[in-house]
This record gives C-alpha cells, structure tokens and sequence, in this order.
C-alpha cells in the first residue's frame, strides 16, 4: 500500500516534528490539536526546524514552501480521520486518554487504516484494548527530535498483525527513518529500558558518593560513549569475547545497583523543586545560559551527524 495521506494527532513536543518528516517526504498530512495555539505554534515550529536544517545543507531540496504547503491544521478529530491511511498519535503520556483516542480513531477511520502511537513507555496492548480492530494498532516511538533522530522503534501490540508491522516498517523506511522490530511489548520498550538502566546506575554512583555528577557523564563522554554510535553492546560483547563478559559479569553484576525503585537523591531533588533545566538546578547547577548552551550544542551535534 503506497502511503499519502497522514494524520497525526497532537501537535505539540513530538507531533509538529513528526508530521515535518512525512511533509518533507511528499504526503499530504493533516495535524490535529485541540487548542488553536499549540496548531499556531507547531506550524511555527516546523518553519524554523526546516530553516535550521536547510542552513546546514539538509533541508529539503524543493524549498521549506512546498513541504509546509502539505501540512493542513484541524481540531477536529473527524476531519483528521477522514481519508487518513497512516495516523500517528502523539498526545501526552495519559494511558486514558489514548485509549479514548483510539477508540475514536477506530470507529472514523476507514479499516485498511493503520493506527500507529507514539507513546515511549506504555503499554501498546492497553492502549488498543477499547478499540475493535486491535489488530490494526502498532507502536511507533519516535525519539526527540524525531526529524535528526533516526531511530524509530516499531512495537507489536499483543493484537496487532504482521501485515500492520510490516507496512509500518516499510512506510518509516520509505521516509528516511531507521526503524527496528521490538517483538514484544514490554513498559519502555527496548530503547528506553536500556537507557534508564545506565540512568539507574549513574544515579546511584553520584548517590553513594562515588563519583560527582559531572564526573559520571565525563566518563561517558570521553570513555565508552565515543564507541556507542559505531559499536553496540552485542557487538561490543562478541568483540571483546563471551568469555570475558562472563568473567566480568560473574564479578561485578553483584555489585550494580538493582533497585525496583527510584533513587531516594532523584526523589528528594524533585521533592525540592530542583527539576533541572526548568528551575536552573537539578543534579548540577543550570543557570540560563549554561542550560542554552547544552541545548544549542545538542542540536548541532544532531545537525552534523544528519548531514553526515
């Protein structure tokens, strides 16, 4: 099935940039928001991406007019439905509010259809589970910005059929994404689970006193993590031998931290108002322009790493 007619429901910290990437790819996509503002502001958004990207030679070829000409803005869910092939919903983390969406989604969209939501760690099963046609529900998580980012994790549902989960595979790809199969659906996926186990640790290191939380993220900067975009950890275990790993495993896994629970410090921040970024103090101290310039930085590296 050829794709090119998107919706994407909510247009705010993901939506705008997702329907950016099937804009600039040629489909004609319409996006979806309650609230006029946050339609004003993601179109908003995705002029100055797009002007970034064009200043680093990656922006689209034809020109930012044409892509943002394929973009159309409704707050209603029935138009959004209406001739949609592909729907993508990117609205808050609210496992309710989901399962409404889809429910809604289910009953207007036509049954060839494919459902696809963004969410990052919940349960793709639950959030079908108000809905008839499960089977045409799939995860697509996204990471942010998902216009530099290229990963795209592609989650089966416990309903949804391989005919969903190939055409969704093979959609991404057509766009320019990288995507990958997580075969079961498991909370935070694959991604996430192993992102939050090294946050895990690096909490509690800085917890117990073994190291400052600038001294941690040193270590990853300039140790471990310059091999991590070429050298997986699979990769990285049959290079160096399952032999060793075992050897190491066998010694030091006794002695990583295991809790269930969040760290007691990571509480006790959020506990005082220290959210980082936002109150300019967090682990670290974050005054405005120090917290400008990690962002600005981010960006870059994702920019040059896009252009290749």
């Amino acid at each position: 099935m050829e794709f090119k007619n998107i919706s994407v429901i909510g247009a705010g910290l993901m939506g705008h940039g997702i329907a950016q990437i099937f804009a600039v790819k040629g489909c004609s996509v319409t996006l979806m928001d309650v609230k006029e503002d946050i339609l004003s502001k993601a179109l908003d958004n995705i002029r100055s991406n797009l002007a970034l990207m064009s200043e680093h030679g990656i922006g689209p070829e034809e020109g930012i007019g044409p892509a943002l000409q394929r973009i159309k803005t409704t707050q209603s869910l029935e138009e959004a439905s209406e001739g949609a092939q592909f729907v993508v919903e990117a609205v808050n983390e609210n496992l309710e509010l989901k399962q409404n969406i889809f429910k809604k989604l289910d009953a207007l969209c036509p049954r060839e259809t494919i459902l696809a939501t963004n969410t990052s760690v919940i349960s793709i099963t639950q959030i079908a589970q108000s809905a008839e046609n499960r089977d045409r529900i799939v995860g697509t998580h996204f990471w942010n910005p998902p216009y530099l980012i290229p990963l795209v994790e592609v989650v089966k549902g416990r309903d949804t059929s391989l005919d969903t989960m190939e055409q969704t595979f093979g959609l991404l790809k057509e766009t320019g994404k990288h995507p990958v199969r997580v075969n079961k659906d498991v909370p935070g996926f694959v991604g996430n689970r192993l992102q939050h186990a090294l946050w895990r640790e690096a909490v509690s290191i800085v917890e117990h006193g073994i190291a400052d939380p600038s001294t941690v993220d040193e270590c990853i900067k300039f140790g471990f993590g310059l091999r991590l975009p070429h050298l997986g950890p699979m990769e990285n275990m049959d290079m160096v031998g399952t032999d060793l790993t075992l050897a190491i495993h066998d010694y030091i896994l006794k002695y990583l931290e295991s809790s269930p629970e969040p760290s007691p410090l990571l509480r006790k921040l959020v506990e005082e108002g220290k959210l980082g970024f936002k109150t300019g103090r967090g682990f670290q101290e974050w005054p405005e322009q120090k917290a400008q310039q990690s962002r600005k930085s981010l960006q870059e590296y994702l920019l040059r790493i896009t252009k290749g």
